[in-house]
Formats: C-alpha cells, structure tokens, sequence
C-alpha cells in the first residue's frame, strides 16, 4: 500500500508531463500539413538541379 503513494503522483506526474508535450506539439504546428509528407515521397528527385 505505501508503493501506491509514490507510484500515484509519478503517474499523475508522467501524464501531465506528456500533455504538455501534446499541447507543445499543436501549438507549435507539427499537425498543420499531414498530406505533404505523403506526397513528397512520390515527387522525383533523380534529375541533378542545375
């Protein structure tokens, strides 16, 4: 029983902390183009750039 009075605030801890991460995340635009990698894959870069 006194292993649940560590383990919760650590969990409560870990959660908050990963919120934070996912509200960094948005705010900072990561979600803003989830097409684009898609179709950056498929344009063809072989030719050399003059």
């Amino acid at each position: 029983m006194t292993g649940l009075l560590y383990l919760i605030p650590v969990a409560l801890f870990l959660g908050g902390l990963g919120l934070a991460a996912f509200i960094w995340s948005l705010k900072s635009g990561q979600y803003d183009d989830l097409e684009g990698a898609a179709w950056r894959i498929l344009q063809d870069d072989d030719q050399p750039k003059p």
